[in-house]
């Protein structure tokens, strides 16, 4: 996804164009996850009491969690609102508690009146329409596992469907960043065609999910078809059969399509299921051609690649893979779920061998993908070390990218490919590092243990947040930090969990007509798209 390379100031494109150009030899894409957000102009709306008084939540501390050390999260059978785990999952009582604060950063931070969310909070910031598809993504959670009621989700979808059928768009697509009281476009961002794309997976969850004849759901479904509908898939396609990353009023098409393997695969899915302005199946065709440019080994895992996690995880969110595949996935006798699953226990094991000798990496600390950093220089075993600000790190055959930094949604939202190497990295995570990484919606997006703040400035990095779940190893914690957390790092961690604990994002989405034919056109077969016996 295109995230903005400068914190204030700027064009996100403009800045961001020729980095994806230079780098996309190296990930094996042109459409990877470079830049960062800038910080807006526009302050979020204010959060609810909720947010603003996180201790009347329960802290996690006041949990009785089972050592880290030990494997063992139990096999558990816990109800939680009208869902029931599988008997068969490994499961521990702090999903549970991780999941609620995590739905948290959506209902708290967006605004009420537009339904629009905040790139990232506390800092100041605008919307990202990625964060808001998450956030619609996690409403029916919050109904589901009881945090919120069905009415006041439905009237939350409502607000936000009613803005974005109104907000500026071009042939349907929206601009990447908004302002969060206006719903302009901000800082000159771009028309986005994976941005879009996420919020649209978010609406037809919702779509398929409130399904009862109540009027309001009724508008619900009407809406959600209207947006989706309306989108000119053919108009982004100035280069067919391929889709392009972007538009500016300013300077038309960006002169990139996505290609290789990424997280676009949403892109070509929805632009495939169009029932209005679909693309050729030709697309798919000539998206899967490049797939042997990333086809690998490393660490002993055999797979297509992608450095950064979440390029193994953003489509997942939404869709599952177990058990259907398409042309090329046929001929290497694996599905894409399978898939992710190498790309995760590949990632554990470069932890494990930790060539660079960072801090903390180990068997249950892991997890880079495209996150914040520390953004400075500083001597590292006796040489001057450059630590990243917000990139794409990740470990991809023939390349990787890592200063150390570790992002908690990278390994977390992988739960449901490999529960049995996840849930004790994020235990170990909040054991170890607790009161200094996970506060009021969760864990924060990142934090390096091989940059130390100078104990003279101890504000930017390594200030606590408040709601700090106790000491648990975390006060005497002296690396770096992020304050803050990014939307689209927590989407697919309350997702995954979700789908990890009851499929129901899943399972919502297999009844997903667009989906579906999206799926079928793309020619993925078997599993859960053969017909019913």
């Amino acid at each position: 996804m295109i995230r903005a390379v400068t914190r204030r100031g700027g064009s996100p494109l403009r800045a961001i164009l020729p980095l994806l150009a230079g780098c996309a030899a190296l990930l094996g894409t042109a459409g990877n996850a470079f830049g960062g957000p800038a910080a807006a102009a526009s302050a979020p709306a204010t959060p609810s009491p909720a947010a603003q008084a996180p201790a009347a939540r329960a802290p996690a501390a006041s949990i009785s969690l089972p050592s880290a050390s030990s494997p063992a999260a139990t096999l558990a059978a816990e109800a939680s609102g009208a869902l029931r785990e599988p008997q068969s999952v490994l499961f521990d009582p702090f999903l549970s508690e991780l999941e609620e604060r995590t739905f948290h950063y959506f209902w708290d931070t967006a605004n009420p009146q537009n339904g629009l969310i905040p790139d990232r909070y506390p800092t100041p910031s605008f919307a990202s329409i990625a964060a808001v598809g998450f956030g619609l993504t996690a409403y029916p959670i919050g109904v589901e596992r009881h945090y919120i009621t069905r009415a006041e989700a439905r009237e939350r979808v409502l607000v936000t469907l009613r803005f974005f059928l109104h907000a500026p768009n071009e042939h349907g697509f929206f601009y990447h960043f908004l302002d969060m009281k206006t719903g302009a476009r901000t800082n000159e961002s771009e028309v986005s065609t994976v941005d879009t794309s996420l919020l649209l997976a978010g609406m037809l969850f919702c779509q398929s999910y409130f399904d009862t004849q109540n009027p309001r759901e009724v508008q619900i479904r009407k809406l959600v078809d209207e947006i989706y509908r309306r989108v000119d898939w053919t108009w982004a396609q100035p280069r067919p059969p391929v889709v392009a990353l972007a538009w500016t009023p300013e300077s038309g098409f960006s002169g990139l399509d996505w290609q290789g393997y990424n997280e676009a695969m949403l892109v070509y899915l929805l632009a495939l299921g169009s029932p209005t302005h679909p693309i050729s199946p030709q697309a798919w065709t000539t998206w899967t051609s490049t797939y042997d440019q990333h086809w690998g080994t490393i660490y002993n895992q055999t797979y297509l690649g992608f450095g950064p996690l979440f390029g193994h995880q953003y489509t997942h969110v939404w869709v599952d893979f177990r058990g259907i595949r398409d042309a090329y996935m046929r001929k290497h006798g694996l599905d894409y779920f399978e898939n992710s699953r190498r790309a995760t226990y590949t990632q554990r094991r470069y932890a494990i061998a930790n060539p660079k000798h960072w801090e903390a990496y180990g068997k249950n600390i892991w997890g880079i993908s495209a996150s914040d950093g520390p953004g400075a220089a500083e001597p590292y075993e006796g040489r001057e070390t450059s630590f990243l600000h917000y990139a794409a790190r990740g470990v991809g055959v023939g390349h990787i990218v890592d200063d150390g930094t570790i992002a908690p949604t990278a390994a977390i939202s992988s739960l449901p490919f490999a529960p049995e190497i996840v849930l004790p990295a994020t235990l170990e995570m909040y054991h170890r590092f607790g009161s200094a990484i996970y506060s009021s919606y969760g864990f924060l997006d990142a934090f390096n243990a091989s940059f130390h703040e100078p104990s003279e400035s101890p504000a930017a990095g390594q200030a606590h947040a408040p709601d700090s779940p106790g000491d648990r190893g975390g006060r005497g914690y002296t690396g770096w930090v992020d304050p803050d957390y990014i939307g689209i790092d927590e989407g697919p961690i309350i997702a995954m969990i979700e789908n990890y604990r009851s499929d129901l994002v899943w399972r919502v989405m297999r009844s997903d007509p667009y989906l579906r034919q999206g799926l079928e056109r793309a020619g993925f077969s078997g599993g859960w798209l053969a017909p019913a016996q």
